[in-house]
């Protein structure tokens, strides 16, 4: 048998696994897509209102999060990245400010999702990077540490 065919942490009883390192999101994956989409149909009605802060509060209020959604997570980042195309950088600063820190620190996780799927920075790159830049001025450094450390990802 080569060593390298070896699974080691099958033999180690200190291994952690990605299920323990945060809380499963409660709700049923069927119930956190259809969420998603009454989200997204919520977010088109506040953005034809003109009303961007509160269709990124409607976006970035308990998105999903954990294993199983993916489907969902795809869904609200293509909402809320609709939502980041849509927005005049002018108002970019008074959006971000109206937010409340957790929104801050949810929004920095979809920027850095939104730059590290691929073809989208293609898209929407330029938008994600203004939209850190300002988001990074009003929320400082913290959020970013914030965003990096917190185990549920988007």
């Amino acid at each position: 048998m080569s060593f390298r065919k070896i699974d080691i942490d099958a033999y180690d009883e200190d291994v952690l696994l990605e299920g323990e390192l945060c809380e499963p999101d409660p709700r049923d994956p069927a119930q956190i897509l259809s969420d998603a989409k009454q989200k997204q149909a919520a977010v088109r009605s506040t953005l034809a209102k003109g009303d961007i802060p509160g269709a990124l509060g409607i976006a970035l209020d308990s998105t999903p999060y954990g294993p199983n959604v993916e489907e969902a997570k795809n869904l609200t980042l293509q909402t809320v990245v609709s939502i980041l195309n849509s927005t005049k950088s002018s108002e970019i600063s008074n959006v971000v400010k109206a937010l409340s820190q957790d929104a801050q620190d949810t929004l920095m996780k979809y920027l850095y999702k939104g730059m590290g799927m691929p073809g989208w920075g293609d898209v929407s790159g330029s938008v994600l990077l203004g939209w850190h830049e300002k988001l990074t001025e009003v929320a400082g450094t913290g959020c970013i540490v914030r965003t990096m450390t917190d185990r549920r990802t988007v």
